[in-house]
């Protein structure tokens, strides 16, 4: 076989297998259409760069494993060395096997005594290659796996096993992809705790844009895709290639531009020195790297990966609960009264799921104590959480609790009884972050002892159905044994969550990391939703919640209604602005609501009524957002897939230079229907600055116009105040 050629959805693979060494990718992109074997070899034949003056005798390509043996002058795809030797490789391909029928690729190869990530997308219809190549003079071997899924979601995974004699150390295996030279510049994401995924994009100069996380977790500053694109591109325009490096641990992505014209995306895990030390016959597995392309900007881009989230076994299937979380509301001051009072006005407005947060464990009054003495505290709770646990299912609510299981404080039996088991270098402590320190998971004894705390938690309580599982800290000094130890405790971490997922199939988990500091999609396939931010600030949550959105869909995060007082930011905003924004995601409250008005409660009892009749529109549609000229608008919404229905929120972040924005396009629409626009009934309108709002705005009927006119021309809305939004609904009426 000479080429390959895989198509799914809009997107094409074509592969170039005629050589002795490893593969390359003709094209990943726009889907070609059927080609014929002299197509391929045409194709083959005008990609081939030219022999300019000054450099090898031979043209130079880009392979799957960029080798320097091949005259790749750029990061290495491959770095490590076996006692100084083995240092290059060339790689010479053995077999290269094609299923275009969606088969199972087989069994999860094992990294030492380490249990490897589980393999990637196994959708019927998905179409995987897998590569084998082997160096003999180095003693290794490389398997290279690729899936092109149904929704044209690639992934790529590489797996290198030595087959010497002795040791070899690993220091990089990035898996990589070309992108074409019409992609000009980078977006990628930053951030801080309480401001995550902050947009930064800018031209894609030739060298390496490299984005390192050496937080020991995803961390809060993680771009969770590095999308490369052509000039100017929008949410709804430009041709776009993206790639997220799923994995919780230390990881880079990484975008390169050669002088010679050659660009490429990857990522992979950024390992310490040490970390690998591959044994005779021992394999170790990259983390997956998902790959994705649009020729309709990122709006695109985010289609195919809510499409292939939402198509997972594990993807949650029943309607989101909205949730009740009472962190804000009573902090470390728990008293069985106070929170039952709570569960009842909870109810009272339609929560479904109750959950108690830090401060229920043994010695948990403050911050600085407690973790890792996982019995519930006698002195606060003397009859145990049961009686909470029953009052608040007798309201027909899920019970949650919080816990932080990969941490322990200095200040707890745990440590007292085991200090040798936490992650440090020899000798000394890390810094201590938050009063504590991370438990060492690969210590099988410290695995053990934890394991048996969360089971015993949940088999001896009636009704525990949500864990709120955090992790405060990022991993410094993480030593296991004397060795680095970031990618065994992040093994480990999965191997806990995939037992306790085992033994309590009922229970739901969510990844709460100081916020959004473990956001990837390696994490989500054994968690329920994310935690995107500490902050429930509706304006800074605006921002947070569009671009994690970029990766996942609105009911894999986390959107609560906070106090009219930001607990982080102590801005105040009214109840509408923070309603509505929490509108698009898993829906919750963040806030004392037994201190509140009546007046407030039945306000938010109509938000969350609402929120629950749009709930299949808003976790199962298509997501869009407006590329509005005016910085201070913002616009997005949800459009059902047969485009019947559709819900938009307009918020004003700002002032504007013009005392009227201009018109609002609503993106997705069928412009051959026609379709009635209204805010929907039952909620307040927000707060404008015009003495006469629009007229269509004045009547319960909203307007009715043509798909094509909403989206091409659209519509005028009213001058809002900054810091309010507008929610619209859209029907199709024919």
């Amino acid at each position: 076989m000479t080429f390959v050629h895989l198509r799914r959805a809009r997107t094409s693979l074509v592969l170039d297998a005629r050589g002795s060494g490893l593969p390359r990718v003709l094209h990943w992109g726009s889907d070609l259409g059927p080609l014929s074997a002299a197509d391929l070899a045409d194709l083959a034949a005008v990609t081939v760069p030219p022999v300019p003056p000054s450099t090898f005798d031979q043209p130079c390509v880009l392979s799957l494993l960029p080798e320097a043996s091949a005259g790749w002058g750029g990061r290495p795809g491959l770095a490590g060395h076996r006692d100084g030797r083995d240092w290059s490789t060339a790689f010479r391909l053995d077999a290269l096997d094609v299923d275009d029928a969606g088969s199972d690729p087989g069994p999860v190869a094992r990294n030492g005594d380490a249990v490897g990530v589980p393999d990637g997308t196994r959708d019927d219809g998905a179409a995987r290659v897998t590569v084998r190549a082997a160096d003999p003079a180095a003693g290794l071997s490389l398997t290279i796996e690729l899936t092109l899924d149904p929704t044209g979601l690639l992934t790529l995974r590489h797996r290198l096993r030595n087959d010497g004699d002795s040791a070899y150390e690993l220091r990089e295996l990035t898996p990589v992809l070309p992108v074409p030279a019409v992609a000009t510049e980078l977006l990628d994401l930053t951030g801080r705790w309480c401001r995550e995924r902050a947009p930064q994009r800018h031209p894609w100069p030739i060298g390496a844009w490299v984005r390192e996380g050496r937080h020991g977790r995803t961390g809060h500053d993680a771009t969770l895709l590095l999308v490369a694109g052509t000039a100017g591109f929008g949410f709804g325009h430009g041709e776009l290639w993206a790639v997220h490096t799923a994995w919780s641990g230390n990881h880079v992505t990484v975008a390169e531009r050669q002088p010679t014209g050659d660009a490429s995306l990857g990522g992979g895990e950024l390992l310490a020195p040490g970390e690998i030390v591959l044994g005779p016959g021992e394999e170790y597995a990259t983390p997956l790297l998902y790959a994705v392309h649009s020729a309709t900007g990122l709006d695109g881009l985010s289609d195919v990966l809510h499409t292939h989230l939402r198509s997972r076994p594990e993807h949650p299937r029943t309607p989101r609960p909205v949730t009740l979380n009472v962190w804000e509301a009573v902090y470390f001051d728990h008293d069985l009264t106070r929170l039952t009072a709570l569960a009842d006005r909870a109810a009272e407005v339609g929560v479904e799921r109750f959950v108690l947060d830090d401060g229920w464990f043994r010695g948990r009054r403050h911050d600085q104590a407690g973790l890792g003495d996982w019995q519930v505290d006698e002195t606060v709770w003397p009859n145990g959480l049961q009686p909470l646990i029953d009052h608040v299912r007798g309201h027909g609510m899920q019970f949650g609790l919080w816990v932080e299981p990969e941490m322990v404080n200095p200040d707890s039996d745990l440590f007292r009884a085991h200090p040798d088991w936490v992650l440090q270098a020899p000798g000394r402590l890390p810094l201590s972050w938050r009063f504590q320190q991370v438990l060492d998971l690969a210590n099988p004894d410290a695995y053990d002892h934890l394991l048996g705390q969360l089971d015993t938690l949940l088999s001896e309580h009636d009704g525990i159905a949500y864990l709120k599982w955090d992790h405060n800290r990022d991993l410094t000094e993480a030593g296991h044994a004397g060795r680095p130890g970031v990618h065994a405790q992040t093994v480990a971490v999965y191997r806990l969550l995939d037992e306790l997922r085992r033994r309590h199939p009922g229970v739901e988990i969510e990844s709460c990391s100081s916020g959004g500091a473990r956001v990837d999609l390696e994490i989500l396939r054994r968690t329920d939703r994310v935690w995107a931010s500490d902050c429930n600030d509706a304006l800074e949550r605006l921002s947070i919640q569009r671009w994690t959105g970029l990766l996942l869909p609105p009911e894999l995060v986390g959107t609560h209604i906070g106090p009219e007082r930001s607990h982080t930011t102590h801005r105040v905003h009214d109840l509408g602005f923070r309603a509505v924004t929490a509108l698009f995601g898993h829906h919750g409250i963040e806030w004392d609501i037994s201190a509140i008005t009546a007046a407030e409660r039945a306000e938010l009892a109509a938000w969350v009524a609402l929120h629950k009749r749009l709930r299949p529109l808003l976790h199962g549609g298509r997501v869009v957002r407006v590329d509005h000229p005016d910085p201070a608008v913002q616009a997005h919404g949800v459009v059902a897939h047969d485009r019947s229905h559709a819900v938009y929120a307009v918020s004003r972040v700002a002032t504007s230079a013009t005392q009227v924005p201009g018109v609002v396009r609503l993106p997705g629409l069928d412009p051959a229907r026609r379709y009635r626009v209204r805010p929907p009934a039952g909620v307040p309108a927000p707060a404008v600055m015009q003495l006469v709002p629009p007229a269509w705005l004045a009547t319960d009927e909203g307007v009715t116009l043509g798909g094509a006119v909403i989206g091409m021309v659209g519509l005028q809305l009213p001058a809002l105040h900054p810091e309010q939004a507008l929610l619209l609904e859209v029907t199709a009426v024919d």
